[in-house]
């Protein structure tokens, strides 16, 4: 997906220049114009900063992938739908892997299956959106800081918080990190 694209052709339908998004999202005008380039790719935490300032959820932002259709239930590996943000070089896209199970806008839930590599977080800033999250560990471990709060979580271990609160994933550990994660309503 080209998100420089798709984040310049949304801000245009929203009347906004980019230092006005720059500015709503915390973010200099000079990222914003390189995102939209595709010069450099946010973080997911600066994705969600940015997709706030225009009052547009990730599943929406992404939603271009999905088919729209017929009702469907059942779902190959294959596909689910990826919503974090690719990264410009190979060993960087391979860090994080946010996979969206169908299409959060026909639901009341969002199904993530997430992946993170050793080093890998959210991004340096803390997310927050209209919703609750929860998840299970499936693989390895992850720390997790909810508003004050820092936990490091492993394998049967689980979360569920108003994610409203700041938060932020990070895998401090020596292997990938697993998760199966929900969001109601889908905000994410």
């Amino acid at each position: 997906m080209d998100i420089g694209h798709r984040l310049r052709a949304i801000r245009k339908n929203r009347g906004l220049s980019q230092r006005e998004l720059a500015t709503r999202a915390g973010l200099t005008n000079g990222t914003i114009s390189l995102i939209e380039q595709n010069k450099t790719s946010p973080s997911v935490a600066s994705l969600k900063s940015l997709l706030d300032a225009i009052q547009v959820s990730m599943a929406e932002f992404f939603s271009t992938l999905e088919e729209p259709g017929e009702s469907k239930y059942f779902y190959g590996a294959d596909e689910f739908t990826e919503i974090a943000p690719p990264h410009l070089d190979g060993a960087q896209a391979q860090l994080l892997s946010l996979r969206q199970l169908g299409s959060a806008q026909d639901h009341a839930l969002q199904l993530l299956h997430e992946r993170y590599a050793p080093g890998a977080d959210t991004g340096p800033g803390m997310l927050s959106h209209d919703a609750e999250e929860a998840g299970v560990i499936i693989r390895g471990e992850i720390e997790i800081t909810v508003d004050d709060e820092v936990r490091t979580l492993g394998p049967g271990d689980g979360y569920l918080f108003n994610s409203r609160l700041p938060h932020r994933f990070r895998n401090t550990g020596r292997e990938d990190c697993e998760i199966i994660s929900a969001c109601t309503p889908p905000s994410f």
